[in-house]
């Protein structure tokens, strides 16, 4: 039994578009993972939703991309870091993280401080 085509358009409803985004997005990375181990072919996909998140995948047997995942592991700490210094992902500190975040952040006041004395 065939398919039948379907007509491509703009979902208008922005939590059904992220839905179907999110779906296909996994979809195509499932793909493409299969692809990399059955032809042993090397992949680099990057995908920016609506919401301007990145997405990507990169082939486990790419080489050249090591560097590219380790920028990306600095990225997604430093990310963090600014995510809790903004009072946010703070479940993931541990009880002695927090006097060092504290103090980063009073750290941080006082330059400001001193910035705006200075103008």
């Amino acid at each position: 039994m065939a398919q039948g085509k379907i007509q491509i358009k703009g979902i208008e409803n922005s939590t059904q578009r992220q839905v179907t985004f999110s779906k296909r997005r996994s979809g195509i990375f499932k793909k493409v993972h299969e692809l990399t181990i059955l032809y042993d072919a090397k992949f680099s996909i990057v995908m920016f939703s609506s919401t301007n998140k990145l997405h990507e995948y990169i082939s486990p047997s790419t080489t050249k991309c090591k560097k590219l995942k380790s920028l990306k592991e600095v990225n997604r700490n430093l990310r963090r870091k600014i995510r809790q210094r903004s009072g946010e992902s703070l479940n993931d500190l541990s009880f002695e993280q927090l006097p060092l975040l504290e103090e980063d952040i009073d750290n941080a006041l006082s330059i400001i401080r001193e910035r705006k004395v200075v103008i």
